[in-house]
């Protein structure tokens, strides 16, 4: 369904009472719980701002974006702001951005309002209000910073598979909420959300009310400091636009990439780190996005036009951009290369391309064949992933060997690309040279339901193996009738790069501080884990450092 003016949407609203088209009756009841959480209008819609974030413009030390949706049509959205102590304001107006979700067909409103000619590494405050706020007389406010001009101390921090506090949805766990507060308590000047954001596409015929919750939740911390995310492979959804994404674009207004892909992958910058987010989707072989277990069709609503999809159908967008992300990858890692003011390159996706998970998906020969390579070439200092639901840390790898796998059902030799360590031994204190190979993190540990992901051991020398998929992972039948599955990983290898993890718990978070050193010195950037014993039984506040490593390398400025 093509996007309606505000016009349009208030008529639906006044109409209906809430933003539900008439659906099926399978869908009954999610059309009741949506009535009681929406408040259904009576003559006014109701416009008040929820699930509120920011995120980076095109130039973090001057451009913030805020973001927020509402139950029905906004009256002349809007954001007030100011810098902190000062009573003078400026208005920006938010721009209304819909879609219509593909199973259930309920209208979702968002709005997005650029701030720009802002002063670098200065406080504001803004409150985001409507005509028709519930709120008027008090609307929501908040603050932010924007980042430093120049080379500069900063602080950020990382996980990725979050999910919502509601534990009716699939995957979803109270540890979220806590997950969101640590955010909160280590006060970063940003927030990298590695994918996997709320799992809606495992609430098929609740997608939307999932997402609300997500951003509520989310809003605790993601009002106060940009949350920069990527897309994972649950923000894929059935007829919710070309790659299924529509739920995640219509909600995030992120960097222009410069291609007709804008918001599935991006690059900022802050102090001497570019920042690179990217859509894995893309480029892995294993397909974990929506599909359809069966036994029975998923039926959409209605009022959608969508046809019944039937069980076994998948929703499999490898090389959607027909190689348009990697190519602008390299020009954006080339150039980064010969940016003197730039010393650290740092990649942000959800998929993972080394890790030791048994449980979980494992390693992805698509991102070790597209970017790894990439990586090495242009001196990629640092990966972060979610995916795998824990945490696990790589010596810097550079290069790979090959014919190092055997296929898991024949035990024949495959080539799975094995990453090569370039170091695999140093001091407890030393700092890491990622001059001479990049560090992959898996951060999957934010606060999904699912248990600890297993790790891996060969049975006869005890080394950690890895799970790789090698080739396309497509559902195939069950043991039951019209049931599917999918199918595991197609190769194992000994994970020679693998040298911390977590065994303990899946939750934590990661927090990293940045050092821009002096001139003909050297810089670096310190990380503190931090995860939450006992977190996979009972829901826990508690977040205990982990480890602590520092990256260091010579400042090229």
């Amino acid at each position: 369904m093509p996007n309606k003016t505000t016009s349009d949407l208030a008529a639906t609203v006044s109409r209906r009472g809430f933003l539900k088209l008439a659906g099926a009756s399978s869908l009954a009841s999610a059309a009741t719980t949506m009535t009681g959480s929406a408040r259904a209008a009576d003559t006014t819609p109701d416009g008040t701002p929820e699930q509120i974030h920011l995120t980076w413009g095109d130039d973090p030390s001057r451009e913030v974006v805020v973001s927020w949706a509402s139950l029905a049509p906004a009256a002349n959205p809007r954001v007030r702001v100011s810098t902190a102590g000062n009573g003078h304001a400026r208005i920006v107006h938010g721009v209304q951005r819909t879609y219509t979700d593909g199973l259930n067909g309920e209208i979702v409103c968002t709005y997005h309002a650029l701030i720009h000619g802002l002063e670098p590494d200065t406080a504001y405050q803004y409150e985001v209000t409507a005509d028709n706020d519930s709120n008027t007389a008090q609307p929501f406010s908040a603050s932010f910073k924007t980042a430093p001009h120049g080379r500069a101390a900063f602080r950020f921090t990382s996980y990725g598979d979050l999910a919502t506090p509601n534990t009716g949805w699939v995957l979803s766990s109270p540890q979220s909420r806590f997950a969101v507060q640590a955010v909160e308590r280590f006060q970063p000047l940003f927030h990298l959300l590695n994918g996997d954001l709320c799992y809606a596409n495992l609430n098929p015929t609740h997608q939307p009310e999932v997402w609300r919750d997500f951003g509520n939740n989310a809003q605790t911390s993601a009002a106060n400091r940009p949350w920069m995310p990527c897309p994972g492979n649950h923000e894929v959804e059935f007829h919710n636009g070309e790659q299924g994404l529509a739920s995640y674009l219509t909600r995030y207004t992120l960097p222009d990439n410069g291609t007709r892909f804008r918001g599935r992958w991006y690059s900022f910058r802050v102090s001497s780190i570019l920042f690179v987010s990217l859509d894995a989707d893309d480029v892995v072989y294993q397909d974990a996005a929506a599909f359809v277990a069966g036994p029975a069709p998923l039926v959409p609503a209605a009022s959608t036009g969508n046809p019944p999809i039937d069980p076994g159908t998948s929703f499999y967008i490898r090389g959607y951009s027909k190689g348009e992300q990697t190519r602008w990858l390299e020009k954006t890692l080339r150039h980064a290369a010969q940016d003197d003011d730039i010393d650290w390159i740092i990649v942000q996706m959800h998929q993972d391309a080394l890790s030791s998970s048994k449980t979980g998906n494992g390693s992805d020969k698509g991102i070790r064949e597209a970017w790894l390579p990439l990586f090495d070439r242009y001196g990629v200092d640092l990966v972060l992933c979610g995916h795998d639901h824990d945490y696990e840390r790589s010596h810097p790898v550079r290069g790979c060997n090959h014919h190092a796998g055997f296929d898991a059902v024949t035990g024949e030799r495959v080539d799975t690309l094995q990453p090569r360590p370039a170091m695999t031994s140093r001091n407890a204190n030393e700092p890491i040279d990622t001059s001479r190979g990049t560090v992959h993190l898996i951060l999957g540990g934010g606060g999904t339901s699912a248990p600890l992901d297993v790790y891996g051991l060969d049975a006869g020398t005890g080394n950690p193996q890895a799970q790789v998929f090698t080739k396309p992972n497509r559902p195939i039948p069950g043991t039951s009738a019209n049931t599917f599955l999918r199918r595991p990983a197609d190769a194992v290898e000994d994970a020679i790069w693998s040298a911390q993890r977590d065994t303990g718990t899946g939750y934590g978070i990661a927090v990293f501080d940045h050092d821009p050193g002096t001139r003909h010195g050297n810089t670096t950037i310190t990380m503190n884990y931090y995860h939450a014993p006992g977190a996979d039984q009972t829901p826990t506040p508690e977040y205990e450092l982990f480890e602590t490593i520092v990256l260091s390398k010579k400042r090229r400025g």
